[in-house]
């Protein structure tokens, strides 16, 4: 029974990879024979795993990849017609390509209709303009949010990585609740009382956007590299222990995880950098998808932080606010413990800047064969819902906080040597 669930379970995957809803122009999915630790060497070389399924790996491969394990000599069968055949490609959803999810162009409209229906309690920043000229977007929320009343801030960010369609929509979906919930609730009325909610929902429209119309599978910002190939992960081009080693990070620029040439290299990453130091911030939340675990610093090594106690009980009090909800248990742990390592990233990078409560929230499904990175559009209200009581947790937490001291140096000194992560879906 268990064998006949996941065959149902990587069938409905291969429904979700090949509806017509969701493009991937010039991309083959193939699958490799499984043996010890290849996932993880793969992974570790930038490759774009998808699922372990009947002894084999498989992956979304693009000409380059192809070549990639043709001159590795590693043997693959091409999924790609096997998993189409007998399934019917979906009809595209009715709010357009992406259906319910936002566009940069939709972002842009809702965000300016709730700063203009909401003129005393919200302000649309620019921080910055992406590589490709789009605006990078702040959303300030606060009872006075014209004025500059230096109080103690909140920053909620989303989509560093172009497939993480719904790390846009929870973001949004939070400000557009503070504001409509405002004048007849009184914990939000509280909350924006007291402090600043900052929301940056899109760090990488050029991605998004690419993702939308030309590659549903695209990770990375647009940066032409030189060797030809395209892209920076944005979440491993902050500045704290950016290229700490090639398992957090690559300087492989065809990598996956590439960190680019330099810290803050990009325009994106320099932007929230400029920003988050312009303001009084006390909390941190960087939503990515998948897995369903909130992790914290530190995620370069496997080490606690000095206040690794707190953060943890933060942490699983966030688990135990969302899971009444609808019942979904996230897990939670230091970053490369609970997932892998990773340097550069923007949750360390927070906590090192100025010691903050900073965290990554990997949102549902647990795996790629629950769906991966392809959250139904009927899943982004109950997904929302279940991370609202921690992110109002999370504020009030804030601004009851007193503002906190740069992360300590010892945590490195006595930090053990670096882990290889597992093969879930990088964050």
């Amino acid at each position: 029974m268990k064998n006949a669930l996941r065959s149902l379970m990587f069938m409905g995957l291969a429904v979700l990879l090949f509806s017509s809803a969701f493009v991937m122009d010039r991309t083959e999915v193939v699958s490799v024979a499984k043996s010890a630790g290849r996932a993880a060497w793969l992974t570790s070389l930038g490759f774009d795993l998808l699922a372990e399924h009947d002894g084999r790996i498989f992956l979304v491969a693009s000409p380059e990849d192809l070549a990639r394990l043709a001159d590795l000599r590693l043997p693959f069968r091409d999924e790609t017609a096997r998993l189409r055949a007998g399934h019917p490609a979906e009809p595209a959803p009715a709010g357009g390509i992406n259906g319910d999810y936002h566009s940069y162009r939709e972002l842009e409209a809702e965000l300016t209709a709730l700063a203009q229906n909401y003129p005393s309690l919200a302000k649309l920043s620019t921080i910055g303009r992406s590589l490709e000229g789009r605006n990078l977007y702040a959303l300030k929320v606060s009872d006075n949010a014209a004025l500059d009343e230096q109080e103690p801030a909140f920053l909620v960010v989303g989509c560093h990585h172009a497939r993480e369609w719904i790390s846009v929509e929870v973001p949004l979906l939070f400000a557009r609740h503070l504001l409509e919930e405002y004048a007849r609730n009184g914990e939000v009325q509280d909350i924006v009382n007291r402090g600043e909610i900052w929301v940056v929902p899109l760090l990488n429209p050029d991605g998004l956007e690419y993702s939308i119309h030309v590659y549903r599978y695209w990770r990375k910002n647009r940066r032409l590299n030189a060797d030809g190939s395209f892209g920076i992960d944005l979440n491993r081009n902050y500045g704290y222990k950016w290229g700490y080693d090639d398992v957090g990070s690559s300087g492989t620029p065809a990598s996956e995880v590439y960190r680019g040439t330099a810290p803050f290299s990009e325009p994106e990453t320099d932007a929230c950098q400029r920003f988050f130091r312009q303001h009084d911030f006390r909390a941190l939340v960087s939503y990515h998808s998948y897995s369903q675990i909130i992790l914290y610093p530190w995620g370069y090594i496997d080490a606690p932080t000095d206040k690794d106690a707190a953060l943890a009980e933060m942490a699983r009090t966030m688990a135990e606010l969302m899971r009444p909800v609808n019942g979904r248990l996230y897990d939670f742990d230091r970053a490369a413990v609970g997932l892998y390592t990773t340097n550069g990233d923007t949750t360390d990078w927070a906590y090192a800047e100025s010691g903050i409560p900073a965290f990554t929230i990997e949102l549902p499904p647990v795996d790629i064969l629950h769906g991966g990175f392809f959250n139904k559009e009927t899943d982004i209200l109950p997904l929302f819902r279940e991370n609202l009581p921690a992110l109002l947790f999370l504020a009030q937490t804030a601004f009851a906080a007193p503002s906190q001291e740069s992360g300590n140096e010892r945590d490195e000194r006595t930090a053990a040597p670096p882990r290889r992560g597992g093969d879930r879906g990088k964050d």
